[in-house]
């Protein structure tokens, strides 16, 4: 499976410290297996199947994508719980 970061995303985890990258980045490697692993949730109110994982205090959004046959996790954005749901 492919991981596509949006802007957002990107920007958010190079300003972040080593350590807590790392954690984040393993995180969402998590998601690539079958089935995905973590403290996940769907997002209610939107109609593109959005989920948020936790970890700690971070947030990430994210969708799963098809593009033929191959899946997509597409990274959405990346913050703080008080950050990313405004």
């Amino acid at each position: 499976m492919e991981i596509q970061y949006e802007k957002s995303a990107i920007k958010y985890l190079k300003a972040l410290q080593k350590p807590q990258r790392d954690l984040i980045l393993e995180a969402i490697e998590k998601l690539t297996h079958k089935p995905a692993g973590g403290d996940i949730k769907k997002m209610s109110g939107y109609r593109d199947g959005r989920y948020r994982l936790r970890v700690g205090k971070y947030r990430m959004i994210y969708k799963y994508l098809t593009n033929n046959e191959i899946g997509i996790l597409c990274v959405m954005d990346v913050g703080r719980r008080e950050d990313i749901y405004k």
